[in-house]
């Protein structure tokens, strides 16, 4: 479920409700209205979701399973340099 998702990579990426709205520029409500799925972001918003967290509109709508790597025991600057790689590869296959 979309609403899941959403706090599972906000989770994951150790923001806050407050920091996601406000790397969204949205309400920490509209945030909180998402993960408790009393509304959807609109298609604007899930773009943005997907570049944030370098995963694909599939994946938060939840139409695709897909590999996964659990990055908990790395730093966010250890992270972004494995997402950097991850993209560096996809543009390879394009």
């Amino acid at each position: 479920m979309i609403s899941e998702k959403i706090k599972e990579l906000r989770e994951l990426a150790g923001y806050s409700q407050a920091q996601l709205a406000k790397k969204l520029d949205v309400t920490r409500s509209s945030v909180n209205a998402w993960e408790m799925g009393l509304s959807t972001p609109t298609t604007q918003y899930i773009v943005a979701l997907c570049k944030l967290f370098h995963v694909s509109a599939d994946s938060i709508l939840g139409t695709e399973s897909r590999l996964t790597v659990t990055l908990d025991d790395y730093t966010e600057e250890e992270a972004n340099l494995i997402f950097d790689l991850l993209h560096y590869f996809d543009k390879q296959h394009e």
